[in-house]
């Protein structure tokens, strides 16, 4: 077991309706924070993260390796054994805390009326920015899935490929592996024996595109430029300026990466805010609840799965996957109960400690819509796509 350097508790002064992690981190956007005596943990950029909120503020520690007692992951994340801790800054990036979410729940709640029927109950949801490279390989898990068992698959990535940055408890925490640790030739019949089926093979393939096949810093390039935070130093150039479309298209080519892999790589991973993953969960809240096209049906085509997005994108604007990741996260029976219940009764307990307060890096409230990912699974549900007819592609649809 690694030595451990762990720093106390800090906090940042946040409301539920800016942030609620017990729900933004279990309605299937990331798949390896592990909610362990009401503390929820996870390894990001070569830490382990341990947090806890209550009304007033999130709260937050870091274990950190000692100095040599673990390799650098290569994620494109911070040096785990640099001396300045920037888990604040880490924080804000990945909870995408300079959005002001109130004021986009009340611009979403002007422009239609299911929104705000339904938000008042599940306040607090924001989009995650992740590492591109656990989002893609963690939504090619996803296929055909639900959210238990990718999180296990997710695990089991971590646990055999991933170095081991410290322990809660009995339970060891792994970062995330980078792409060159998936590329051994044993790799696809170990992923296999380990249940992962088909998509064992497409990960490796996909590592080794990534590892081998792309230049370096080939995926980072894929990012909205206007959020290249955390993003390694060395990003493929490209001959013009990336758009979202271009990034879905080129994401496309990759094995086991369908129209909604795609997206939810695009809104999670990439930062493209405006991407609107489609799955049969989404089509369905979408015909249900905005009466959307005739068609019961679970296939469609590839122009219809744009027009599903298109329309969304109409009602909330640029930022609509935020928007959608509300509904659908409403719309799932592991909230039932939530959704169910008097808004004003929900309530989180946290027993927080004396704790080292922390501000806010400068909260700059940029005033846009952002719209984040319409999440992959419930936990009692398949991960039900639409499935979209494509003459070109024979690929598992994701």
């Amino acid at each position: 077991m690694p030595s451990l350097r762990i720093l106390e508790w800090r906090k940042l002064p946040l409301s539920l309706t800016e942030l609620c992690i017990d729900t933004t981190l279990r309605c299937g956007q990331s798949f390896r924070w592990q909610k362990i005596d009401d503390e929820w943990n996870c390894v990001l950029r070569g830490r382990l993260l341990t947090l806890k909120q209550d009304e007033s503020a999130l709260h937050y520690k870091t274990t950190w390796p000692k100095a040599g007692s673990v390799p650098l992951n290569g994620t494109g994340g911070t040096d785990a054994l640099q001396k300045d801790d920037d888990t604040e800054a880490l924080l804000t990036h990945y909870f995408n805390l300079e959005y002001d979410l109130a004021a986009l729940y009340n611009q979403w709640s002007e422009s239609d009326p299911n929104f705000r029927l339904k938000a008042p109950k599940f306040a607090g949801i924001r989009i995650l920015h992740q590492d591109a490279w656990e989002t893609l390989v963690s939504f090619i898990c996803s296929s055909n899935n639900h959210i238990s068992r990718i999180s296990s698959m997710v695990n089991k990535l971590c646990v055999y490929y991933g170095p081991l940055i410290g322990h809660v408890g009995d339970q060891p925490f792994h970062d995330f592996p980078p792409p060159h640790a998936l590329t051994g030739k044993n790799v696809e019949s170990h992923l296999r024996e380990l249940g992962f089926g088909y998509r064992a093979k497409y990960i490796v393939d996909t590592a080794n595109l990534v590892a081998c096949g792309k230049p370096q810093g080939w995926l980072e390039s894929l990012a909205n430029p206007e959020n290249l935070e955390y993003a390694p130093a060395s990003i493929a150039a490209r001959e013009e300026p990336i758009t979202y479309r271009d990034a879905h298209e080129e994401l496309l080519q990759l094995a086991g990466v369908g129209p909604k892999v795609a997206d939810c790589v695009c809104l999670m991973g990439l930062g493209w805010s405006e991407s609107v993953p489609v799955d049969t969960h989404v089509w369905q809240i979408a015909q249900r609840d905005y009466r959307f096209g005739k068609t019961k049906t679970k296939t469609f085509s590839k122009a219809m799965y744009h027009s599903v997005g298109d329309h969304f994108r109409q009602i909330w604007g640029p930022y609509a996957g935020w928007a959608q990741s509300v509904l659908f996260t409403a719309n799932l029976k592991s909230f039932a109960e939530q959704a169910a219940a008097d808004p004003k009764t929900v309530e989180i307990k946290v027993e927080v400690k004396e704790e080292i307060t922390t501000e806010l890096l400068p909260r700059t409230r940029k005033r846009r819509t952002t719209a984040r990912v319409e999440q992959v699974k419930t936990e009692n549900d398949e991960t039900s796509e639409v499935k979209t007819n494509s003459r070109k592609r024979r690929k598992a649809r994701g």
